[in-house]
């Protein structure tokens, strides 16, 4: 019976230590065919990114190089927030919400002029567009004294201006009505309340199959005046989370220019707010990879919010550029 129970025991024993060593090798296996955090896209273990956008063709890149992963495979996790106007962008990063945000040459001067560090890391791939429902309206020059819809202080203002001045115009010819949320601004232009508004896409198309006209647009009138800004704390912070922003930013450039369209227009729609029924209108502008502003942009943008009063200081354009990303 000794011997027996004995016997019993060892095999006990034996049996305790292959059931450890089958769970510690499933353990391991487990571990292994696990993706890493980087793979599977959680911010555990890469650093965030807090961008404040516009509903607008800028923020695409950065929206597909979300959805595409490819910013985690770089390093970093952006965290894209969409507001519907500057004014609703702008109160998130005073909040201290934003580390960066698309931006306006206006406002990059209003901020430093309050005295707050903001430096313009790149231009971004945007666009304005100047639309009217008023049949009797051909071209700018036959806005004088007619009424204009945009957000005063901000680079829609310095647009119309820039363009009034182009067709021998100014400013004191128009009326404006100042309406800060985009989607409003589309839709008292459509209802007549307007002659004309300031629009960025998604709206454009959308006003276009309305039956509205486009005008001009900040390409026509040659200004460039759209930014990604961060502050000098977070470049300090986090220099290489920008970097690898920009890595993505990239990727997601290289990516819609390899794909069809139709292989990501689903994101756009949710994301910037192309309404359904326009899906075939869609056109996706052709992105370049990110590059650094033109200082000629800053300096002309800078020189208007000086006459307007916005911007006191003396302020050059390399005072407010920052080489985090581009030398």
């Amino acid at each position: 019976m000794k011997k027996n129970g004995t016997l019993n025991k060892i095999l006990l024993l034996l049996l305790i230590t292959l059931l450890a060593a089958l769970a510690a090798g499933c353990g391991s296996s487990n571990r292994k065919n696990s993706p890493s955090a980087e793979n599977t896209g959680t911010a555990g273990e890469i650093p965030s990114f807090s961008l404040g956008m516009l509903p607008s063709i800028d923020a695409i890149p950065f929206i597909i190089a979300h959805e595409q992963g490819f910013d985690r495979k770089r390093g970093v996790n952006l965290d894209i927030q969409t507001f519907k106007s500057a004014k609703d962008r702008d109160a998130a990063f005073q909040a201290g919400k934003l580390e960066g945000f698309s931006a306006d040459l206006v406002a990059v001067a209003i901020y430093n002029n309050a005295g707050l560090d903001v430096k313009i890391v790149s231009a971004t791939f945007g666009e304005f567009d100047l639309l009217t429902g008023n049949d009797g309206i051909k071209e700018v020059k036959d806005l004088k004294g007619k009424t204009v819809i945009l957000s005063k202080n901000t680079s829609t203002e310095y647009t119309v201006a820039t363009m009034l001045k182009q067709a021998g115009l100014s400013e004191q010819d128009i009326t404006v009505t100042e309406v800060p949320q985009i989607p409003t601004r589309l839709e008292l232009l459509k209802n007549s309340k307007a002659d004309a508004a300031v629009l960025p896409e998604p709206f454009v198309t959308m006003g276009k199959a309305s039956g509205l006209r486009i005008l001009g647009s900040t390409r026509s009138a040659g200004i460039q005046p759209f930014v990604l800004a961060i502050p000098q704390s977070a470049i300090d912070a986090k220099p290489k989370a920008i970097q690898a922003m920009y890595a993505a930013y990239d990727d997601a450039v290289a990516y819609m220019k390899s794909h069809d369209q139709s292989e990501y227009v689903d994101t756009i729609i949710k994301a910037v707010g192309y309404p359904e029924t326009l899906k075939s209108q869609i056109q996706v502008p052709d992105y370049v990879p990110a590059s650094q502003v033109d200082k000629e942009q800053v300096a002309a943008a800078f020189a208007w919010a000086k006459e307007k009063g916005l911007l006191t200081k003396d302020l050059s354009p390399e005072d407010v550029i920052s080489n985090v990303q581009f030398k």
